[in-house]
């Protein structure tokens, strides 16, 4: 009778465990696929149109994906208002990096953001200029198992005439990442204002960088980043993951639809892409 006791307390307590395991996988997020890193880009519309309603919406998206890396733009704190990034980041349990024109003693800040869970081996960025146009590029070094790769994250002016002021604060932000350039592989990600094939943007291709959606799908320009909820017949892909040294394995668009009430995440879709990170040799 004892033994038969002891083989039913037995079967139980693997059962529990069991159990146990399988709701520590439900709430856990994935550990990152080896030899892998996922990216996506999202414009967050600051705190317009109701962000409260917004943020569940971004935030269940993004944990739905379990990106490796996350980089935002139009990150906005002020005093009624949490940084953005920081409050995604802790709701996710992800590390968030911002970084801003404004003093880090400002009531209110503007910028942009790079949330990860990978470690961190490095943290930068650098202001854009014009100062007034509040434009900036956020970086950060991680280690992807064992390999270190550069993440950039920017947002370029946003004025259909504003080419010229486009190509400077992309030739600042270029500047920066070859000053870094080390042979590291690197992501430069955002909303760039432009198509992925403007000339303003040539630099880019110059210095090796390739347009990941693009380099996938052949019909990528006719895609839209732009929410026609917000832009209506305004249809141009502007939101770009370039990477350089990494393979491409899968680039699409992703926060893309409202939930039942109507509510949009954002007025800009998202991108999301994973790239295949080489071995250090």
């Amino acid at each position: 009778m004892r033994r038969q006791h002891l083989r039913l307390l037995s079967h139980w307590t693997a059962v529990a465990l069991a159990v146990l395991a399988l709701a520590a996988c439900a709430t856990s997020p994935p550990a990152p696929a080896a030899g892998t890193l996922t990216v996506v880009t999202l414009n967050l519309y600051h705190d317009r149109d109701h962000w409260p309603k917004r943020r569940p919406l971004v935030i269940e998206g993004l944990r739905a994906l379990q990106p490796d890396a996350i980089a935002l733009q139009e990150v906005l704190q002020h005093a009624a208002l949490r940084n953005q990034a920081e409050d995604i980041a802790a709701a996710l349990g992800y590390q968030a990096h911002f970084v801003s024109h404004d003093p880090e003693a400002a009531p209110r800040r503007y910028g942009n953001a790079i949330l990860t869970r990978r470690p961190v081996l490095e943290r930068g960025g650098i202001p854009l200029e014009p100062p007034g146009d509040a434009r900036t590029l956020a970086h950060l070094r991680i280690d992807a198992d064992g390999r270190a790769v550069d993440l950039y994250a920017t947002h370029l002016h946003h004025t259909r005439d504003g080419t010229a002021m486009r190509a400077g604060q992309l030739r600042q932000a270029l500047e920066h990442v070859q000053s870094r350039a080390d042979g590291a592989p690197a992501v430069l990600a955002g909303d760039f204002n432009a198509l992925a094939a403007a000339q303003e943007l040539e630099p880019l291709r110059e210095r090796g960088f390739v347009d990941a959606f693009g380099s996938l799908d052949p019909s990528a320009d006719a895609v839209t980043t732009l929410n026609p909820h917000y832009f209506g017949e305004q249809r141009r892909r502007i939101d770009h993951v370039f990477v350089r040294g990494l393979e491409v394995l899968e680039a699409r668009r992703v926060l893309d639809t409202p939930d039942a009430a109507g509510t949009w995440p954002s007025d800009h879709f998202g991108v999301f892409v994973r790239l295949r990170v080489p071995r250090t040799r």
